[in-house]
């Protein structure tokens, strides 16, 4: 039996990630055009397209109407297995971060985190919205609900510049407070207007919805966190064991 062929499309998308992984081409470079791309390998347009289409799927690149399509640079993964914050995560990897708060403030306890958080329906708690940048760009939007009921301490927050500091530093390190573990779902979503403008993508992108619930040593609930990071920015692993 004869080896099946390889797509013309799949060749180029593997010559280009190549490049992109290899340091030919750096991030914010311009890549060439789909006509000079076709006219180097011989390709049709629509076999370009369809391998460019791939990368940019991946987050290796991205297209800027009537300026070009620009290498944006690899995923940025996250280890599923380690509890940690968005800053201390990006500090492992070298990586510089920034926050623009949107909202910090008292507001009613969500209903999802009503059971969670056992406190009254009715009762307050510290709501921290922000816009997380990982390198200059926008990653993810972050909302923070944080139960005042397990640590009155936490009132302070509405009082800080989140904007400077870290969330979990002042937890562990300040309010000492132990955390220890937390619940997770993921799923897949599309972002809407609002959302679109803030992390720079169009209306109806995919984004990955992400919802945690954080517990301290004691098993009490602290902190329930709705994130939704950029589609093309982001991918998660975790490690299973036997």
């Amino acid at each position: 039996m004869g080896e099946t062929p390889v797509p013309l499309y799949y060749k180029l998308y593997v010559e280009l990630k190549e490049g992109l992984q290899s340091g030919k081409y750096k991030k914010g470079d311009k890549l060439p055009t789909e006509k000079e791309l076709c006219q180097k390998h011989g390709l049709s347009r629509l076999t370009v397209r369809r391998a460019m289409d791939e990368l940019r799927r991946e987050g290796f690149i991205e297209r800027l109407k009537g300026k070009g399509t620009f290498v944006t640079g690899s995923k940025r993964e996250e280890q599923l297995a380690t509890l940690t914050g968005f800053t201390d995560e990006a500090k492992k990897r070298g990586c510089e971060t920034r926050s623009m708060v949107l909202e910090n403030r008292l507001v009613k306890v969500p209903v999802d985190a009503v059971e969670f958080f056992k406190i009254p329906a009715e009762a307050l708690v510290v709501y921290l919205k922000r816009v997380r940048f990982l390198e200059e760009e926008p990653y993810a939007i972050e909302e923070a609900y944080l139960n005042v009921g397990a640590d009155i301490r936490l009132l302070n927050i509405v009082q800080r510049d989140m904007e400077k500091e870290s969330l979990y530093d002042i937890l562990r390190n300040e309010f000492e407070i132990n955390i220890s573990y937390a619940e997770e779902e993921m799923e897949l979503a599309r972002l809407k207007k609002d959302e679109a403008r803030f992390l720079k993508q169009e209306v109806n992108d995919c984004a990955i919805l992400r919802k945690r619930f954080t517990y301290t040593k004691s098993d009490v609930c602290v902190e329930f966190v709705v994130s939704l990071y950029r589609a093309d920015k982001s991918k998660f692993k975790i490690v299973r064991r036997i």
